[in-house]
């Protein structure tokens, strides 16, 4: 820390001593105004009036009138500038803390530290450089964190929307937010949601990479934008996935299971899927509305139907496409189809289903995020093949009950005979139907009665 800054946060210390507050104005930026500066100055916001300060520093000297400062102290060489703090209880929350003050904009102009300056400097409206109003580090994401440029909160203030593009650019790049842009998005997402129209969100939301999405939701999350966004999807944070047990105190909830999910279902060949992802992020909101506590555990019964009409709301509340919100409401409503132990019967009704195979990605990471075990899973993959045949060519065209009543037989083994050999004769071709199938059991039984 430069010797300048330490002395000051020793004034502000003994003034807090005396009653009075006081803060340094935006160290880090100052700090990075000191490194260049050679003659060295630093701003102090204070409570004190020129008299209370007079008491404790004789040799303060009052500025003049024109000055936005009140007054100044020089000591060890160092030029220290107080400014009054604002404390009126009816003001702005933001006034109360100064982040710039005017003599700070003009040492950067002097300073030539454009970089640093706030968003007025950096016009971060400019809708045609998708970077304005970042560092320009962030073009290569290696060199260093997300960063807002100059003072974040000032940034922000020109431009909301640069907090949902700040989530973007770390999504993508998998990379940190600088700490001072976090914290700046976080004290703004009130503020994103209230001036932010829904369209635009959802046009910087559609640049994030699929395999990028359980990032930048969970960084929505975490900036406290999501629960605003979408709440119901924020709300599933307190919705247990499971059951507490002793040896699971801490159980993983809905919202976590999603992100795992949507992780998942793009690390195979759905990878680019941005559609496909965003259904993932939908296929278990309706737990929210169905879930019960009864005899030790969760039920979420009926939650795919019910979660497909929440995701329609939802997705018309964000300006969906009437296209878009079918194809993810489809696959809401059919998730769970993969994951019961399909019948020959089933699984042919499961591959007549649009988009099945996003069907079957989206169980196949659903166990994962579960742990799950894979038995229903490979059956019904092995099923798959079969639904390919013809379904003469799976069943017999009569049953055993059938087979008994045509020829008067008894039950026993010798049932299982005949329907065999019918199954065979129809895979061959001489048996194509329920007439056909009749004469061949009573040819064949008289056959093994002779």
């Amino acid at each position: 820390m430069h010797s300048a800054l330490k002395a000051a946060l020793a004034i502000c210390k003994n003034l807090g001593r005396n009653g009075y507050d006081a803060h340094v104005i935006n160290p880090s930026l100052q700090a990075d105004l000191l490194a260049t500066m050679s003659s060295p100055a630093v701003d102090i916001a204070c409570e004190a009036a020129l008299p209370g300060l007079t008491k404790l520093y004789p040799h303060i000297t009052k500025a003049d009138d024109l000055e936005p400062f009140f007054a100044t102290l020089t000591e060890d060489d160092v030029l220290f500038r107080f400014y009054g703090l604002e404390t009126s209880e009816a003001s702005q929350p933001e006034i109360s803390l100064q982040r710039i003050s005017p003599t700070i904009i003009l040492a950067m102009d002097r300073e030539k530290r454009t970089e640093l300056g706030m968003g007025n400097f950096c016009n971060p409206a400019d809708k045609k450089d998708q970077y304005a109003g970042f560092d320009l580090k962030i073009k290569n994401p290696s060199d260093g964190p997300i960063r807002l440029k100059g003072i974040p909160d000032e940034t922000l203030r020109h431009n909301y929307l640069l907090a949902i593009r700040a989530l973007r650019f770390a999504a993508n790049f998998d990379t940190a937010i600088e700490p001072n842009t976090w914290l700046a998005i976080v004290r703004s997402s009130g503020r994103v949601i209230d001036y932010v129209p829904a369209r635009d969100i959802m046009e910087e939301w559609r640049k994030v990479a699929a395999e990028s999405m359980h990032r930048f939701v969970k960084l929505l999350y975490d900036a406290h934008i999501l629960p605003g966004l979408i709440p119901e999807v924020a709300a599933l944070s307190s919705i247990p996935q499971q059951s507490v047990s002793e040896e699971d105190n801490c159980p993983q909830n809905v919202f976590e299971h999603t992100l795992e999910c949507m992780k998942y279902y793009t690390e195979e060949e759905f990878h680019y899927d941005w559609l496909g992802t965003m259904a993932m992020l939908f296929h278990d909101v309706g737990k929210l509305f169905t879930c019960e506590y009864f005899d030790g555990g969760y039920t979420f019964f009926q939650h795919h139907r019910v979660g497909a009409k929440v995701t329609r709301k939802i997705l018309q509340r964000l300006h969906f496409n009437y296209g878009d919100i079918d194809l993810i409401c489809h696959l809401v409503t059919n998730h769970m189809r993969f994951h019961f132990m399909l019948t020959d019967r089933g699984i042919r009704k499961f591959k007549a289903l649009p988009e099945n195979e996003r069907l079957i990605a989206m169980a196949k990471a659903d166990l994962k995020a579960r742990e799950d075990k894979f038995t229903s899973f490979n059956h019904n993959v092995k099923y798959l093949a079969r639904a390919e045949t013809p379904e003469q060519m799976l069943e017999p065209l009569l049953n055993g009950n059938e087979i008994m009543k045509e020829i008067n037989l008894a039950p026993g083994p010798l049932v299982g005979t005949i329907r065999d050999a019918l199954l065979r004769a129809q895979k061959e071709g001489a048996v194509t139907d329920r007439q056909k199938a009749i004469d061949f059991i009573k040819k064949f039984a008289d056959r093994i009665n002779d």
